[in-house]
């Protein structure tokens, strides 16, 4: 910083003894290095508060860059989510069109089937057949006692007596 030599130091010393003297000096000396110290901590401070300035603002500079970045991403997630929800609302709705028109054809056939059988049997001359009536429920009776409604079951192969 300044540029002081050693025979400059020692001038500065000789003359600071005679006018001083020497009961005073160690004192002033020790004055001036207290106030040195001090100096060199206040710039030190100032120097650590200009640096602690430059990084808040690089880290703010840094923040700002981020939410940037994070609103840039949002927007395009949501674009991208509605780019894909449309197609889906589209086939949702088609299905459900679809569902509608199935219910009312189902409802149709039944109104047409129901005004059909109304007051007649079903007609067995047209190809189909009359679906069989269910199995009499067995009576209570002897357990284990055959009925003629239940199925005869096979005996495994091999265990024969």
């Amino acid at each position: 910083m300044f540029d002081v030599s050693f025979t400059e130091l020692m001038l500065v010393s000789v003359v600071a003894l005679i006018v001083i003297g020497p009961e005073r000096l160690p004192k002033v000396a020790r004055t001036v290095g207290h106030l040195l110290g001090r100096a060199q901590r206040y710039v030190t401070d100032v120097k650590s508060d200009i640096q602690r300035e430059i990084d808040l603002d690089e880290m703010n500079k840094l923040k700002k860059q981020m939410d940037d970045a994070a609103h840039s991403l949002q927007a395009s997630m949501r674009e991208t989510s509605a780019s894909i929800q449309q197609p889906l609302t589209e086939a949702r709705k088609s299905l459900e069109e679809a569902s509608a028109s199935v219910e009312g054809l189902v409802e149709q056939a039944r109104r047409e089937v129901d005004s059909g059988t109304s007051g007649s049997k079903p007609d067995t001359t047209a190809g189909s057949e009359p679906l069989p009536e269910p199995a009499p429920a067995p009576e209570a009776g002897v357990q284990g006692a055959p009925t003629g409604a239940e199925p005869a079951m096979a005996e495994p192969s091999g265990t024969r007596k």
